[in-house]
């Protein structure tokens, strides 16, 4: 039986990852890793689909038990993505999506090298900006920070993935990152312009 791929998404705060992810897996017969938390769910929050919920005793339990490929505790709450259930679809041939920061993405792959980092970019960034806006759920000086990060820290994170795919048209993009993760075939960063006319707008732009 052929083992299953496990394809980590991330991608800038606003390009749409989300949304993107949540399509795949509806359109394709993809397994979703679902991280674990210790916080209570918030309302139209479901356990086993938005989180695992579980007590604080039960996620220090299964840190002690080494069931986690990262996890990291923010404000005073446990947060970590589980082994166990990703490592059993793969045994099961299983594709395997999950969607994580770029911190958390290093640590797994460096628990399981044949993992699949795919980076999610913006076409540019004032689309990204202008993306950050139109959510209308975060203020003018959060939406700043958000691109102050992506242009000091992960235009340079991208480089580290294994392959770029550029979010400027939803279903253009669920397709090519469905054939990426089956043919493991794809831009890289190394092959990739688009890096470099992103950093190039914002240095004449500022954007």
């Amino acid at each position: 039986m052929r083992k299953g791929t496990l394809a980590v998404i991330s991608g800038f705060s606003g390009v749409g990852k989300g949304t993107v992810v949540k399509e795949l897996v509806k359109r394709y017969p993809y397994a979703l890793s679902v991280s674990a938390t210790t916080r209570d769910p918030r309302p139209g929050e479901a356990d086993g689909i938005s989180y695992h919920f579980i007590t604080k005793e039960a996620f220090e339990e299964r840190i002690r038990e080494g069931d986690f490929f990262e996890w990291a505790s923010y404000v005073d709450q446990y947060y970590g993505t589980p082994k166990s259930f990703v490592l059993e679809e793969l045994e099961k041939g299983h594709d395997v999506i999950l969607e994580i920061e770029a911190a958390g993405a290093m640590k797994v792959k460096s628990q399981l090298p044949e993992a699949l980092l795919i980076y999610m970019l913006p076409p540019s960034m004032r689309e990204l900006k202008r993306r950050l806006v139109g959510r209308g759920t975060e203020t003018e000086e959060k939406i700043e920070k958000r691109l102050k990060k992506a242009k000091e820290e992960e235009l340079e994170i991208a480089r580290e993935y294994d392959f770029l795919i550029v979010n400027n048209d939803l279903e253009t993009c669920i397709s090519e990152l469905h054939r990426i993760i089956q043919t493991r075939t794809g831009v890289s960063p190394g092959r990739s312009d688009l890096l470099t006319r992103l950093e190039t707008e914002v240095l004449e732009n500022g954007v």
